[in-house]
C-alpha cells in the first residue's frame, strides 16, 4: 500500500520560512517524479512545484518561483519543499503527490496518482 506522509507545516509570520517533508512508503521512488500542490479555502487545488526522479529538473508555479525550492533524497524516499519569504497568500493545505508513471513529469494534478493527507501552512502576523 502506497503511503505519503507530509510534515513540517505550521503557523509562521510573513517573511518567515518553513520546510515541508514528505516520506513515501510502499512505492517505487527513484524512478518517479514528485510534486507539491496546495489548496486554500474556497479555491481549487493548484500546482506548486515538481521534481524529476533524479533531481535533474525542477518546475515551479510563477507565484512561488524564487521563494520555494523543491528537493529530494532518494536514499530516504523523501521529498522536501523549502519555503522562504512566505506571504499570507501562501496560506493553504499543502499536499505532496507521486506521479502516476515512471520517467515522466507533469504539472497537471490529474497525472499524480498518490497523495498525502496534507499539512497546513498558515502565514499570519
Amino acid at each position: 500500500q502506497v503511503q505519503l506522509v507530509e510534515s513540517g507545516g505550521g503557523l509562521v509570520q510573513p517573511g518567515g520560512s518553513l520546510r515541508l517533508s514528505c516520506a513515501v512508503f510502499g512505492s517505487i521512488f527513484n524512478s518517479v517524479a514528485m510534486g507539491w500542490f496546495r489548496q486554500a479555502p474556497g479555491k481549487e487545488r493548484e500546482f506548486v512545484a515538481a521534481i524529476t526522479w533524479n533531481s535533474g529538473n525542477q518546475y515551479y508555479a510563477d507565484s512561488v518561483k524564487g521563494r520555494f525550492t523543491i528537493s529530494r533524497d532518494n536514499a530516504k524516499n523523501t521529498v522536501y519543499l523549502q519555503m522562504n519569504s512566505l506571504k499570507p497568500e501562501d496560506t493553504a493545505l499543502y499536499y505532496c503527490a507521486r506521479h502516476q508513471a515512471q520517467w515522466e513529469i507533469s504539472t497537471r494534478i490529474n497525472e499524480y496518482a498518490y497523495w498525502g493527507q496534507g499539512t497546513q501552512v498558515t502565514v499570519s502576523s
